[in-house]
């Protein structure tokens, strides 16, 4: 099951909105047959693992299944698993996790069970689900789970008071920001950080130096190795832009992933002006809501549009209003060992606040992690 897991995150970044799934046949204490589901409308990865035994000249009757998570059941883009498991007379079924999705929780190992096939189920599932805890938020809420990432100095700030951030964390922090990015849907950002930082908001990686070993993502936190050439990969990009004041000359507007960005505007914003960003870019008008973009429609529209997984990149405004309105799953906090003071310097959660002590958003299953000088704390929201 461990070696189902590992080649599960072989595709961390490509399935959504399908999990990330890995799938190992055995037979008389042999593996022969491996596999995962590489994207979304390819084989999932219990076919893979029969595709592979056969090319292998290996008969599957009798043989054991290992997956990370309960087969499909129903016809989608593909046939489900439990037929073809059925067909090649598969003994013995081990699953890790349990199908999330309410309409078809536990109705693969029903089948399987019904058509006389031995199972067994939640070994490695705590594992397995964090292999899928923003598909399984997903599938369950139909909205994204979302994550907060942010680069501070030890005592929180992101920015001096004139906007200068590049860099505070070093580069093995920034690479394993980027990896945070790789798991995502979508990346957002709001007016204030498109105009100060100019970004692309695309994931930036390379491929592991001489003598690193390939990749394979522990978790969306996993340790960065070091990189070489550089590959740029598009992802999703939201800009919260209530008054349309994003130039066109702006990267999210004028480069080549402009049809891959969204602006959310208000109908406060210019005509002309959405006008013309239409003509470049999506541009949702969204309501209003205490006089900011209304953040609940805004993650439903998305989960609508199946992103699954929403990284939020944004400045202090914009962090606090995700985290105080309770709108945050998780977050990625990068603490470099920098201390910057100034009482006018960004902070990196601002808004607001708490005003008592229990009105602090506390955080649980708190993960460190070391990355050259500087620290990563990822853990759960709520």
């Amino acid at each position: 099951m461990r070696l189902a897991i590992r080649l599960a995150r072989r595709a961390y970044g490509y399935t959504s909105p399908n999990p990330l799934v890995g799938a190992v046949l055995v037979k008389n204490g042999k593996i022969i047959g491996q596999g995962w589901h590489h994207r979304a409308g390819e084989p999932h990865a219990e076919i893979e693992a029969l595709r592979h035994a056969q090319a292998s000249g290996f008969d599957s009757s009798g043989a054991t299944l290992y997956a990370t998570l309960e087969p499909c059941s129903t016809h989608g883009r593909t046939p489900p698993c439990t037929d073809a498991i059925q067909s090649a007379k598969i003994a013995r079924f081990v699953g890790a996790a349990t199908d999330p999705n309410p309409a078809h929780r536990g109705r693969g190992f029903d089948l399987l069970t019904k058509s006389g096939i031995e199972v067994s189920h939640g070994l490695l599932a705590d594992e397995a689900n964090r292999l899928n805890e923003a598909f399984n938020h997903w599938i369950v809420h139909r909205l994204p789970f979302v994550t907060v990432k942010s680069a501070l100095t030890l005592d929180g700030k992101i920015a001096t008071a004139g906007g200068e951030s590049k860099w505070i964390t070093g580069e093995k922090a920034r690479a394993s920001a980027m990896r945070l990015r790789m798991g995502a849907d979508a990346i957002l950002v709001g007016i204030n950080t498109a105009l100060s930082d100019d970004p692309r908001l695309t994931v930036r990686l390379g491929h592991p130096t001489k003598g690193a070993a390939a990749a394979s993502f522990q978790s969306e936190a996993q340790v960065a190795r070091p990189l070489v050439r550089e590959k740029e990969i598009p992802r999703r990009r939201i800009v919260l832009d209530s008054a349309a004041r994003i130039p066109l000359s702006a990267a999210l507007i004028s480069d080549p992933w402009a049809s891959w960005t969204t602006m959310v505007t208000t109908q406060s914003a210019p005509p002309d002006r959405v006008d013309a960003l239409s003509r470049r870019v999506n541009v949702w008008i969204a309501p209003v809501r205490d006089g900011k973009i209304d953040l609940r429609w805004l993650l439903k529209k998305l989960g609508e549009e199946k992103v699954t997984h929403l990284l939020v990149e944004g400045g202090g405004e914009i962090n606090a209003s995700f985290l105080f309105d309770g709108l945050v799953q998780r977050v990625a906090f990068f603490y470099a060992p920098k201390i910057l003071g100034d009482h006018q310097a960004r902070k990196g959660v601002a808004g607001r606040g708490a005003r008592r002590l229990d009105e602090v958003i506390n955080l649980h299953h708190l993960e460190w992690r070391i990355l050259g000088a500087d620290l990563m704390l990822t853990a759960r929201v709520g």
